[in-house]
């Protein structure tokens, strides 16, 4: 199988800890299964010394980039971002905080003759009973309020083609992001895969992701995008209109 090329970005915020670790895990999984690789990291206005650590290690390797918001534009905007910069059409993203094992990337390749998009779901999460309540809650929320059959929605790890990114018309900010976009590629008839793994607890500080704040504003998001998807107009066929 030829190798292909591949980008991999993910954001920080306060994972001055973690940045490094994530560097060197890239750089030794793509040097296997990457012609050309980069990797650039998201730093969303951390307050901590996310970004002046990784512009240290930008500096010392050509590889690497970095990409600073000034202020902290949330989830989806980091996503937004890495997308914009990425220089190859593979695009593999995840988080920061090491919480996902990259060297998952192996099998994910493996996958990327057959789809556009390869998502990943937690057969095994090794986190606090809570979360594990609120992520069953959300999938099986978001498996009847959007009709689909998608095992995880959310997880941060993944594989797409940049093109098919750049189709879509993206208006999430918060972490349901990752929901959207899936959601956008299967409506445009692309190809969306699954493939499970196993997650690790976060070794350092704590995640944002299920904050009141990012919940309030998932189910802001996951209101709005029900809306576009299911009104009348959204993707219809060539010459047909519908009438109310």
């Amino acid at each position: 199988m030829t190798k292909p090329d591949i980008s991999i970005f993910f954001p920080v915020y306060n994972d001055e800890k973690t940045i490094e670790i994530m560097v060197e895990k890239c750089l030794n999984v793509l040097s296997d299964v990457a012609n050309q690789y980069e990797i650039i990291i998201i730093n969303d206005g951390s307050p901590d010394k996310s970004g002046k650590i990784a512009d240290k290690i930008a500096l010392k390797n050509p590889l690497v980039k970095v990409i600073h918001h000034e202020i902290n534009q949330g989830y989806g905007a980091a996503i937004k971002s890495g997308f914009q910069n990425s220089r190859y059409n593979w695009v593999c993203f995840t988080d920061g905080d090491d919480e996902y094992d990259i060297n998952d990337l192996r099998k994910m390749i493996k996958l990327n003759e057959y789809y556009d998009l390869i998502i990943t779901f937690r057969y095994v999460k090794l986190y606090s009973t809570l979360r594990v309540f609120i992520s069953s809650v959300y999938n099986k929320l978001f498996r009847i309020v959007f009709r689909t059959n998608y095992r995880d929605i959310s997880t941060g790890l993944r594989l797409m083609k940049k093109d098919v990114f750049e189709e879509l018309t993206i208006i999430s900010d918060s972490p349901f992001i990752g929901a959207e976009i899936t959601l956008r590629t299967m409506l445009k008839g692309y190809r969306v895969g699954e493939m499970g793994i196993q997650t690790f607890p976060r070794e350092f500080g704590k995640g944002a992701s299920v904050s009141p704040k990012n919940i309030l504003r998932t189910i802001k998001d996951m209101r709005k995008v029900y809306s576009n998807i299911f009104s009348s107009t959204y993707e219809l066929p060539q010459n047909r209109n519908r009438i109310n």
